[in-house]
């Protein structure tokens, strides 16, 4: 007997959530956050950031660039939004869904961004947070990786005029690691983390 088709990007997470979402109201700024577990848990660590505003959250803990392009058009496109805050490729570098390249990893995320051009959608890229290891997958060394990663993706952003979100420089410490502060796991922004990285996407957002 067949193995059952596993659902490899999660589409069916937000199916029925983006099914009973209405189209944007006239006049409406809607933005889709669009990543990992760090966009995913915002709205739990620190759920005023997203309280009366029109910020919808579209992040999936665990996923990588190539899952999160599968579901660029359910989960973004089709929501109609007038920007997309994208934060993605720590997974990668984690090798969650196997071996990749930084260059794959910076493909993936153009890609997203020529999809939401198309698509007349605004893009926010952000730099991928600091991290010293991951206690999941320890000894891969993510530090310098996430330092050129970011470094290739302020130039493509600088290149094409896209806004980038500069988290890692404030949230950074001197191991190339997530600051203790921010977090209590070296990944995952903890409620003071989120409370850095709210103002820093506000004022991009506010420039567009």
């Amino acid at each position: 007997m067949a193995a059952k088709a596993k659902d490899w990007a999660n589409l069916n997470k937000y199916k029925n959530k983006n099914t009973l979402l209405a189209p944007p109201a006239t006049g409406e700024k809607r933005i889709v956050f669009f990543g990992d577990s760090i966009t995913e848990n915002w709205s739990s660590a620190s759920p005023d950031f997203f309280i009366g505003k029109t910020y919808i959250n579209r992040g999936i803990s665990g996923q990588t660039t190539p899952q999160m392009l599968l579901r660029f058009r359910p989960d973004v496109i089709e929501l109609k939004p007038e920007i997309v805050v994208i934060l993605a490729g720590t997974n990668d570098i984690a090798e969650n869904t196997g071996p990749t390249t930084l260059e794959i990893i910076l493909g993936n995320l153009i890609s997203m961004c020529e999809l939401a051009k198309a698509n007349g959608i605004k893009v926010i890229l952000s730099s991928v947070l600091p991290a010293y290891d991951y206690p999941w997958k320890s000894g891969l060394e993510p530090a310098d990786k996430i330092e050129t990663l970011n470094n290739m993706i302020v130039k493509y952003t600088k290149t094409n005029n896209i806004p980038y979100v500069d988290y890692y420089s404030a949230m950074v410490d001197q191991r190339k690691g997530l600051n203790s502060i921010y977090s209590k796991d070296g990944v995952h922004p903890n409620k003071e983390g989120y409370r850095v990285m709210g103002p820093i996407v506000e004022a991009t957002i506010a420039n567009l």
